[in-house]
Formats: C-alpha cells, structure tokens, sequence
C-alpha cells in the first residue's frame, strides 16, 4: 500500500499546484483522500499518535470519485475541487459524522443542517474528509484542562515533538495540518484558539473578522467575538480557503455587514513584494506572562523584524498600545457562553441526554470516570450566572471591550502611527483583536534550537484580511521558514 504513494507528490504542495496536478492526469482527488487516510492511519493513530483526528467521513471517497468524474466530464469548480478539508469538531455537518465539541454528551449528536460554512465547501467541490479534536467545549471546561484535550477525543500531541505546547482549541485542525493529514482544515477562534495552535504548529492560520465568515451551524461560546477561520501550511492556501468560506447568511446577522466588503477571492493579495513600502507598528511591550513557558525567542522575533525591513517595510519599534495593558473583563465571554450554549443545548433532539448546561454538569458528574479528568469549573461557573444579557456587568463590559480594543486600542494605534497592521510576537495581541473583532494572521518565523516552532501574528483594523494576507505572504516568500515535522 505504501508503495502506492510518493510523499514528495504531497508533502508541502499547495493547492495551486495540486490542481495543476490534477489537470495534468497525475493526480486525483482519490488519490489524496487515500494518501490523506494512510497518514492518518500510520501518524495520526499509530506511531506517535499525534491524535489530532476525532472522526473520519465515510463518504469521503465517495466523494472524491465523483468529484473526480465531474472534473472529467464537466471541469473543476475552482481551486478547492476534490481538496480534502478538515473541520474542526463544533462546526456542524449533515452527514455521518457527530459533532461533539470534543464533550462525552455529544457524541452521539449528528446535526440536520450544514454549519453555512460547510455549504459554501460543497459547493466549491471540497471533500469534508472529517472532524478534528480540540480542547473541549473550546476551552469552557475547565481551568485545569490542557489545552488540546478533550473527553471525546484524548490529547492532542504536537508533531514537532511530543514535549511541546499544543496551543489550543483549534489543537487537531493545526496540528492536522502541520503533519500533512490534508492541506486545509477550519478552526474556530473566540480568542487565540486559531492564532495559538497555528503559532505552536508553524502553520498559517487567519482569525477573521467577525462577521467575514457565518458562525450559523457552529456550537456557539459568544455571540460577539466566535468566528472561524482557515488553517494551511502556506498563505497562498489559507487565502483560498477564506474566500471559498464568506458570504452573507440570512441566520447570521453578523454577516450583514461584510456585504460587498468580503471577497469570495483572496489571492489577488498575494503579492511577493507586498511589504515594500508598508509600514508596520512592532509591539514589544508584552510582559512574560503573555507567553507560555519557552515560547518567545527574542532573537527570531527580532530576525523576523529585521526580514520585513530588507523586504521594504518600515518597521515602527516598540509602538504605544494602551489598552493593551487594562485588566480586560472576561464578563462577555461568560454571560454569552451561559446564553448561547444553553440555546444550542435547548434545541437538540430528545435523543440527545442534555438539553441545558446544568444537565450537561449533571450528565458529566454521572459519567465522571471518563468526562471529568480535569473538572469541570468553568462550566459550573457560567451555569451560576443568569440567560437574559441584561445585567449591568455584562452591557458594561461589551460596550467597554468595543471601545478600548476598537477606538483607543488597533484603531487609535493604527491611526496614530499611520500603519497598515501591527506585529506582535506569537500570539499575544489575540485578546485585544478578539475583542474588538479585528482581523489576524499567525505566520511561522522560525524554530528554536530544541525544534520547538516559533510564530508571529500581524493585526489589523476591520476587514483588513487582504492587507493581511499580502503582508504575510510577502514575509513568507523572504523567509520560507516553514519546514516539515519528522514523523517515525
């Protein structure tokens, strides 16, 4: 069976040139859900287990020969037709496959609905190969749980080496993708959950703006700062994937205001000399407590300041962003995961055990053998609290998260400073673009010396994503940085 494939005919191609690949008669899109499928068999659940796949489709070959067929018969729909795609496990599918949240009381829930994002890939000729593992409930289990981890699912392992942080709770989708088990996959973000994972993997991944991309179809956590995003080994990807998942949706208000501000292609971003004549505002001021243990290298951020400046930008050092340093209150994120995900729980069929957070506790206490390693306090926290959006602690803290992450925090700084996007490192500009519901985009920017990926993000104001991706892709062409995990 091995003998069967070439990894050097799949490992790091893009999409552009799998395409080119399959116009040529040298590739099918069988073909890669059957390579895909081996990786995964031998990396993924064997080997060293990196555990980033939660489900696989059943229909995915199925899919993939007739997609094949329509190609033959009738041509390719576009860039993403018969590209395998993973998704991560709270974005809804009507297929065989559950969608859990990574939760024990999920797992046998199979939606009746596409999430809107997963129509937008049908129709562009995706094949949905399966679900990834996260952190469970997207990090609303529990204080203690480690990111990448779920009841479901297990723990997810890192493919640059076991020791390292996994980031968390789009943990499968990028890690997934990082070891080469399909070339896309889609994390959801409410703050760091796609830019985390993707700086832990040294992949691409873009947390748009709020609004870009339908949440209709997705277990919800907030009302005001979930949003999906793409994930890929490179930026030319990640660019195809978002313009294949906007569009406005009649459920999802949010989107109304992306009309004729979303594009449906991205690539005319991708620009080799995009950082000459940028300016780009360097934030330094991060305290070490923004980090993970060992996950900031001064030295390979200063190098990836040093690669955009001999690329043409003009790199504005250690720029002031005030509202960086406010004590955020975490109200909105508590209030609206009470409110949303006891709707979502509301709604589910009978043949589902829970139908509310307090019987998703109940249910977790009488299964606690296997749903409860790491607890369950922020569940039974935001369980506490009441399901109008009325109280003052949470209108207060939405209308104060807008204005200092939005008019004194990106939007003064980009003003201020006469910028087109702001350069942290790692991820930790994450929280005042949740917040604000501002665009990013993590890029990798190197390695340690003990292997373990380094990354950085670029931030911007409002429907900034093709700034985004033409200053990342710019910054990617200079330094070509990414490489491989070595799987045994």
């Amino acid at each position: 069976m091995e003998n069967n494939f070439n990894d050097r005919l799949f490992e790091e191609r893009t999409i552009t040139q799998i395409q080119a690949a399959m116009a040529a008669g040298e590739l099918t899109s069988k073909d890669l859900v059957m390579y895909y499928l081996l990786r995964i068999a031998k990396y993924d659940q064997d080997g060293p287990k990196i555990n980033s796949i939660l489900e696989i489709n059943p229909d995915a070959i199925f899919i993939a020969e007739g997609l094949d067929h329509e190609r033959k018969t009738k041509g390719a729909r576009g860039p993403l037709h018969g590209i395998p795609v993973l998704l991560k496990d709270n974005i809804s599918t009507k297929d065989y496959m559950h969608t859990s949240a990574g939760t024990l009381a999920l797992e046998n829930y199979i939606s009746e609905k596409d999430a809107f994002l997963v129509e937008k890939l049908r129709e562009a000729g995706a094949v949905i190969l399966g679900k990834t593992n996260m952190t469970e409930l997207a990090n609303g289990m529990s204080s203690k749980m480690w990111a990448g981890y779920s009841t479901r699912g297990g723990q997810v392992v890192n493919p640059y080496g076991s020791e390292f942080f996994v980031g968390g709770s789009s943990t499968g989708s990028a890690a997934a993708v990082a070891a080469n088990f399909a070339a896309l996959a889609v994390g959801t973000e409410t703050d760091a959950s796609i830019l985390s994972p993707s700086v832990q993997h040294s992949v691409v991944g873009i947390k748009p703006t709020v609004g870009l991309i339908s949440r209709s179809g997705i277990i919800p956590f907030t009302y005001s700062q979930d949003t999906a995003g793409p994930m890929a080994r490179s930026v030319s990807d990640a660019a195809i994937l978002l313009g294949a998942l906007t569009g406005v949706d009649l459920m999802d208000s949010a989107t109304f205001k992306s009309d004729e501000r979303a594009r449906k292609d991205y690539t005319s971003f991708l620009e080799k000399d995009g950082l000459k004549g940028a300016k780009i505002g360097v934030f330094t001021q991060a305290p070490e407590n923004c980090f993970m243990p060992g996950e900031y290298d001064e030295g390979l951020f200063e190098q990836a300041i040093l690669s955009m400046q001999e690329a043409g930008a003009t790199m504005v050092i250690d720029i002031d962003l005030p509202s960086f340093h406010r004590k955020w209150s975490w109200s909105v994120n508590h209030y609206e995961m009470k409110h949303s995900l006891d709707n979502f729980l509301a709604q589910l069929p009978s043949t589902i055990p829970v139908h509310s957070i307090k019987e998703l506790i109940d249910f977790n206490r009488e299964h606690s053998d296997r749903a409860l390693k790491y607890g369950q306090d922020k569940l039974e926290f935001r369980d506490s609290l009441s399901n109008t959006l009325r109280e003052s602690e949470y209108l207060l803290a939405k209308i104060e998260d807008l204005y200092y992450a939005r008019d004194k925090g990106i939007d003064e700084a980009l003003e201020k400073y006469e910028l087109d996007a702001i350069l942290f490192p790692a991820y930790v500009g994450s929280t005042i673009s949740a917040k604000a519901g501002y665009p990013s985009i993590a890029l990798p920017a190197g390695y340690m010396e003990n292997g373990r990926p380094f990354g950085i993000t670029l931030a911007a104001g409002a429907f900034s994503e093709g700034v985004l991706i033409k200053l990342g892709y710019a910054f990617e062409q200079a330094t070509l940085s990414r490489r491989n995990p070595s799987l045994k």
